[in-house]
């Protein structure tokens, strides 16, 4: 027999073995073709097996997500190089400094692009967990999803930064860092024509196809030849076979390489990656680039600072990650996600250099810096260099949580449902606390003292909604088996001495915050703590709704307080005053006990043989006949309540997003749409929102699991349930 497991063994976690034990018949009998038993004249052979792994960067041995001092990023739903290059700026400690010094906004959330990678540097500084990178995320829209193009991404950051550094301290700070200039001279082959074009440029972009090394790359980059489909369009002669020669005036601090890694493959219309071995080195002498008229007296010797990975054979079934040196002559670091760990001079090179056709692990932009500049451009991050107003942010943020974990010890949280929040909910039981599929209903909320008394509390909330003390009483609101919440328990006069503490303790039965429900009565009532409180024994307290299927609505009127032993029809002269109805108006009663369930009573039972209890919900309706219903369904109208309380079933708030992002004046927005709705129906509902023409609407869902956009075809049958059912709008 044979059995096997994968443990990591700890000072925690030392035992580890097996939970399934070998049928002891079988372990005295020959089996599986043996001529032996396994135990046999009262023993048996044990054999193990032990393999020592080497480890010298101790990732095996370490339980922890990140490095000491190295804090990860939160991946989004999809993979992107986002984290990837974010971490490489952020290491790139002189740029870091300068996003520091961008002036304060005045808003605690991101108003630009550059505002968001400050707070993102700012908490990948000072955190001890992962960072959210969502603030940056939607300064793009969707394109950050469905985008590719690596080199432009890190343009629109360096741009941004740079517009917004202008009359700071920092100013020229991205031109002194990653500003180069290279001269490029083209000369037609066929035709008397040339041209020679000096330029800045902010980082490189080599073939890999073709070339070995770096180097290989760098001398293909400088004398190429134009033709075939990369002819050059000659003022005057159209499209010339020419020659192309480039030379470098200057070279930056901080060199960005980006590698070709894709071409595009005409027959499959699509994007192929080139697998082939590629190899760079650690450090790269450019001197021999340089033009020669140039000063060359500054050491032109380039350390490798960063390896940003693609791994994956094509562009969707990917994911991206980045290898860094932080410091110089120290440890490599990979950042993958919220995974932070530190690897081997293999893991940065060789793994990478592509050509195995197993493994698809390619270096696709490589970061290099200049010998003479790392120790000024890593040098070290002091706290005079964080922005002050985030700082201040922070420390704010860390006294309200301070101050929030203090009161949650010695305060309480209460909801407080008085009778005009329900009239004004329309959706499901009483008021919508927290369920965010629903519009919210507004319920006042506050942080009392858990040793304050009862009394104490009814006079905070009298004076507060001005109303006698003597007038209201309060009831204790549960969370029922069937998830509602209803008022189940009077809070009586027993309490008045008793702290609100000892109130939840007795009454909540267990829900985390205490949630009440404020009956404000008619008469006074006299209040005496020394008197016990008769227990209540035939009174019943109900609330009532009305539906309406002229004006298709659901209206809540109230409550009402009823004798358990008396049958529902007695109520009916109320009912019918409550909605002005003649007092021979016949009606249908039904009791919501839950979202999808919806009872129909009869109205000659008790309201205690109808199995009805404190807070719960009556919905009644005038009955109709067979004619108002038929005018009702030929109309495609809800005609009963059952049907209403099944269409509130099928509303659901879908989010909207913009393709472009914080560029658009309404970025993002929700509305409450029927999961039966038509695609038409769903784009003129946007349509009105945005007030716009539906037709110059397009909706793209989102998977969560491929970055692929798929146009929502505007024809198309499908409901809103079956659209949202693989994606999101």
């Amino acid at each position: 027999m044979s059995a096997d497991a994968y443990h990591r063994f700890t000072a925690q976690e030392s035992d580890w073995g097996f939970g399934k034990f070998y049928d002891q018949n079988d372990l005295f009998t020959p089996t599986d073709d043996r001529t032996h038993p396994l135990i046999e004249n009262d023993a048996c052979n044990i054999t193990a097996l032990v393999r020592i792994i080497e480890d010298p960067t101790g990732t095996l041995w370490s339980d922890r997500k990140y490095s000491p001092g190295y804090i990860g990023l939160k991946n989004l739903k999809v993979n992107t190089f986002l984290n990837s290059v974010i971490q490489s700026l952020y290491f790139i400690k002189y740029f870091r400094k300068a996003v520091y010094q961008l002036p304060m906004e005045n808003d605690k959330s991101a108003k630009s692009i550059a505002s968001a990678l400050q707070r993102i540097f700012y908490k990948l500084n000072v955190s001890d967990s992962s960072v959210q990178t969502t603030e940056l995320v939607k300064f793009f829209g969707w394109n950050i999803f469905l985008t590719s193009d690596v080199r432009k991404f890190i343009g629109v950051l360096r741009d941004n930064v740079e517009d917004k550094l202008k009359n700071t301290k920092a100013e020229g700070t991205i031109s002194k860092l990653f500003s180069g200039k290279m001269k490029t001279y083209i000369k037609c082959i066929n035709v008397d024509c040339e041209s020679l074009h000096i330029e800045d440029y902010y980082d490189i972009q080599l073939n890999v196809k073709g070339c070995k090394t770096l180097d290989d790359s760098f001398m293909k980059f400088m004398q190429e030849n134009l033709e075939g489909d990369n002819m050059y369009n000659a003022e005057g002669y159209g499209l010339q076979a020419a020659k192309k020669s480039t030379i470098f005036e200057s070279f930056p601090p901080v060199l960005h390489i980006h590698l070709n890694r894709f071409e595009y493959d005409v027959q499959n219309n699509t994007m192929v990656k080139i697998n082939d071995r590629y190899e760079y080195p650690m450090e790269i002498d450019l001197q021999k680039y340089l033009a020669p008229d140039p000063d060359k007296s500054k050491s032109h010797k380039y350390l490798l600072h960063g390896v940003l990975v693609h791994s994956g054979s094509n562009k969707h079934n990917c994911r991206y990650y980045a290898l860094l040196r932080p410091e110089r002559n120290h440890r490599w670091i990979k950042f993958d996600g919220i995974r932070v760990t530190p690897v081997s001079v293999k893991d940065v090179l060789e793994n990478n250099y592509g050509g195995d056709g197993s493994t698809y692990n390619n270096a696709y932009l490589l970061v290099y810096i200049r010998e003479p500049d790392v120790n000024e451009i890593l040098s070290s991050i002091l706290p005079e260099d964080l922005p002050k107003h985030l700082c201040d942010e922070e420390k704010t943020s860390w006294e309200q949580r301070k101050k929030a974990l203090t009161e949650s010890i010695s305060y309480m949280q209460i909801w407080v449902l008085n009778e005009d929040t329900f009239k004004n909910h329309t959706g499901f039981d009483l008021a919508n606390f927290d369920d965010k599929q629903y519009p919210l209903s507004e319920v006042f909320q506050l942080k009392y003292l858990k040793k304050d008394t009862y009394g104490d509390f009814k006079t905070t909330i009298a004076t507060k909604f001005g109303i006698p003390t003597n007038k209201i009483r309060f009831w204790v609101m549960v969370t029922l088996q069937n998830k509602t919440v209803r008022p189940r328990k009077l809070i009586t006069d027993d309490f008045l001495d008793k702290s609100m503490e000892e109130v939840k303790t007795n009454l909540s039965e267990g829900d985390d915050e205490l949630r009440l429900f404020m009956e404000i009565l008619k008469k006074p009532i006299a209040i005496n703590i020394k008197k016990k409180q008769p227990a209540r024994t035939g009174d019943m307290f109900i609330f009532l709704k009305y539906f309406n299927p002229d004006t298709q609505s659901l209206e809540s009127l109230g409550h009402l307080h009823v004798q358990k032993n008396r049958k529902i029809n007695t109520i009916f002269p109320i009912l019918h005053k409550k909605k002005k109805l003649q007092s021979n108006t016949p009606l249908d009663i039904y009791e919501e006990v839950k979202p999808d369930l919806i009872e129909k009573k009869i109205p000659e039972l008790t309201f205690s043989k109808s199995d009805m209890q404190d807070g719960d919900i009556i919905c009644f309706q005038k009955t109709l006949t067979n004619k108002e219903i038929q005018d009702h369904v030929s109309t495609g109208r809800i005609y009963s309540i059952p049907q209403f309380y099944e269409s509130l079933l099928m509303n659901i708030i879908v989010q909207f997003k913009s393709k472009f992002g914080y560029k658009d004046l309404i970025p993002e927005f929700s509305l409450i749409l029927n999961k039966n709705m038509t695609y038409e129906a769903v784009a003129n509902q946007v349509a009105v929102y945005l007030n716009t023409d539906p037709s110059r609407l397009r909706f793209t869902s989102v998977s969560g699991k491929r970055p692929k956009k798929i146009d929502i075809n505007t024809l198309t049958d499908q409901k809103l349930a079956e659209i949202l059912n693989f994606s999101s709008c």
